[in-house]
């Protein structure tokens, strides 16, 4: 499950919005707002958030434990 919640903060922190990152990661904003809702994405979207955003540690958000 996906801590949505850091990863809103690292989006927030690298001056994005949520509607950049979607078209980033190459779907629609809807869709992604029912990712994050979800908490799941895809490895390939996992990937270019993590190159994109320059996530040092996706472990703890990607993989978290809730």
């Amino acid at each position: 499950m996906i801590n949505t919640n850091k990863l809103k903060g690292i989006i927030a922190e690298r001056g994005y919005s949520q509607s950049e990152v979607a078209k980033m990661i190459g779907i629609t904003p809807k869709t992604f707002y029912e990712k994050m809702k979800a908490g799941v994405f895809i490895s390939d979207e996992i990937d270019i958030m993590i190159n994109q955003l320059k996530i040092e540690d996706p472990i703890n958000i990607f993989f978290a434990k809730e």
